[in-house]
């Protein structure tokens, strides 16, 4: 994973810049993420929140209570819509950051597969991952 990552939303009102690599790298088959992007998963990677500086725009939260109880926030630019971040209220000192935000998004290189146990069984499948029912962690 490179040193630095850059991305931001579709219109360009948003943008960030990430230091360092990704704690985590995945592929998310929950209901949830299905849901907020319209799609069979998401791509994400938990970046340490002090590793991410906003350096344009604010994204707006939308706020469900996940499978664990807790708060998830998803952030999306209110201009265009694109997904942009997560934050997980079992996870304060974490930010995951949307793979396909990326301004390279061949920097994302995922390790699981998590809530296999939702998948669609149209979804496409990234072999030679870790494939867990449920989140991890």
């Amino acid at each position: 994973m490179a040193a630095s990552m850059t991305g931001g939303c579709a219109c360009g009102a948003i943008r960030y810049e990430c230091s360092g690599g990704p704690l985590i790298a995945l592929h998310c088959y929950c209901r949830d993420c299905q849901r907020s992007g319209g799609v069979a998963m998401s791509s994400a990677m938990g970046m340490p929140k002090d590793n991410v500086k906003i350096l344009k725009g604010e994204a707006r939260y939308y706020d469900v209570v996940g499978e664990s109880g807790k708060i998830v926030s998803r952030g999306f630019c209110a201009n265009c819509g694109s997904p942009l971040f997560i934050k997980l209220e079992s996870s304060p000192a974490l930010l995951g950051i949307k793979a396909g935000s990326l301004d390279d998004p061949d920097q994302f290189k995922p390790t699981m597969n998590i809530y296999m146990s939702s998948a669609p069984k149209w979804a496409p499948m990234a072999e030679g991952l870790q494939k867990f029912q449920k989140r991890q962690g």
